[in-house]
């Protein structure tokens, strides 16, 4: 790999024009390891390692741009939160964060449930082998064919969202002579403190039945007289990307006055309540995200105190980490095309991949970090900005960050925490081919998703 040196960007910047950090880090070689999966590690030699396999392997082996997984920090991770709720409670893994059979395989051997949001992922997840009736399904919008395929299944809830979705999950159980174990979703007015495309439980948005003006009431009255329908429960979802847990205290005393008035008009306590997921993980070594035990414990409070005051029975409760689960446990790995100074302005490095692998920078303005992974350098900080190769302006990965000034072509990077959403939203453009998902274990890699081929892309064009 070339290691020459190039005209350097602006270094030492005091105020970035539109970035996170106010000054260089002490130490660009160093690896945080709140933003870095468990196992990462700079070698003595100065190349970053992961699982106990180099990167500059791992490129050599499965090209570049590839996303890494720590599979044994995913399994750790899982493991922490099925232990910090425990055996009166569920944890279902939202597979939209990200999924592959070898994922499933791997919640189901640490004892986690899963939550599917389409066909696709619920075709995912019975091919591996997960039970059914450890499956929660999702969707604003399922179709009849995915509700008769997960009904048929066994799956054991079917979230519903709308008054229409009633009507429908109930239809096709009677017509299949099964009585659906479900649950309502509701939105409960709650304004979470994230972007605005991943907020969900203000009542300006598609997800759920409006707990406002009696619509959410209406909903249980309806799914308690349909005989293809077994109602367990609420569902309740604020939000993603969630450091703040006081968001999450005044959804549970919504959720459980409704829950209190159901029992008042119908007699019955609902068994079960679902809180969702939307736990923030770090991106950079800025954010500060709990631990597992520690939101478990203070979901756990919460609830019971609510429902005390309630005087209602505390129900089994549920909770859906995806992000926080699988997302700290991936880094993508690039290799640096071009390197291009702006006097005055920064440094944009040109990577081999982009808004094809990871479009949560131009989608949600997202922060990352980055660092040189395939040797060490004692050059000053540059001001950086790493871009991909797309015919996008906005074609953004890393906004704002600092990379040694003697980066240069051939140079591997790596942007921490991108195992959650970034190989889910991947997509083909400028028929660009989706990266695979190395999986690294104990000294050894192998691709549980495949890297793309031109043949891949060509089959689907029929001409």
């Amino acid at each position: 790999m070339s290691r020459s040196a190039h005209p350097a960007g602006p270094r030492h910047a005091d105020v970035l024009p539109e970035g996170h950090y106010s000054a260089p880090p002490a130490d660009l070689n160093a690896l945080d390891p709140k933003v870095w999966a468990r196992t990462v590690a700079r070698g003595a030699d100065g190349v970053v390692t992961v699982g106990g396999v180099d990167v500059n392997t791992l490129a050599e082996q499965h090209g570049t741009p590839a996303y890494v997984l720590d599979e044994a920090d995913f399994r750790a991770r899982a493991r922490a939160w099925r232990e910090a709720f425990g055996q009166d409670a569920d944890v279902f893994y939202a597979g939209k964060a990200f999924l592959s059979r070898a994922v499933v395989r791997w919640l189901h051997e640490e004892g986690l449930n899963l939550d599917v949001c389409s066909g696709g992922e619920l075709a995912t997840a019975l091919s591996a082998g997960m039970p059914a009736e450890r499956i929660a399904f999702h969707g604003n919008n399922k179709s009849t064919h995915e509700i008769r395929r997960a009904v048929e299944a066994g799956v054991g809830r079917i979230v519903l969202d709308s008054f229409q979705e009633i009507v429908r999950v109930a239809h096709v159980a009677q017509e299949l002579g099964r009585r659906q174990r479900v649950q309502i979703r509701i939105t409960v007015g709650v304004e979470a403190h994230t972007h605005e495309f991943i907020a969900t439980a203000h009542e300006d948005q598609k997800f759920g039945i409006p707990l406002a003006g009696g619509q959410a009431a209406e909903a249980v009255r309806r799914a308690l007289q349909l005989d293809g329908l077994e109602l367990i429960g609420i569902h309740s979802h604020i939000g993603s990307q969630i450091f703040d847990m006081s968001g999450f205290e005044v959804a549970a005393h919504r959720v459980v006055g409704l829950l209190k008035d159901i029992r008042d008009e119908h007699g019955v306590e609902l068994p079960e309540i679902d809180l969702g997921g939307g736990l923030g993980i770090a991106y950079t070594s800025g954010d500060d995200p709990r631990e597992p035990h520690e939101i478990a414990k203070a979901l756990t409070e919460i609830v019971t105190r609510e429902c005390e005051s309630a005087r209602l029975r505390t129900p089994r409760i549920s909770v859906e980490p995806g992000r926080a689960v699988v997302g700290p446990t991936a880094f993508t790995l690039y290799e640096v095309g071009t390197v291009k100074p702006l006097d005055g302005l920064r440094t944009y490095v040109s990577v081999d991949g982009g808004m094809s692998d990871n479009i949560r920078t131009a989608l949600y303005d997202a922060e990352y970090s980055v660092a040189l992974v395939s040797r060490t350098s004692d050059a000053e900080p540059m001001l950086a900005r790493v871009v991909g190769k797309h015919c996008e302006s906005g074609d953004i990965v890393v906004k704002d960050a600092f990379l040694p000034a003697d980066l240069a072509p051939g140079d591997l990077i790596a942007v921490p925490a991108t195992g959650a959403y970034c190989r889910s939203m991947a997509s083909n453009y400028n028929h660009v081919l989706r990266p695979p998902v190395v999986a690294v274990h104990d000294g050894a890699s192998r691709e549980i998703v495949r890297r793309e081929t031109e043949e891949d892309l060509l089959r689907l064009d029929v001409g």
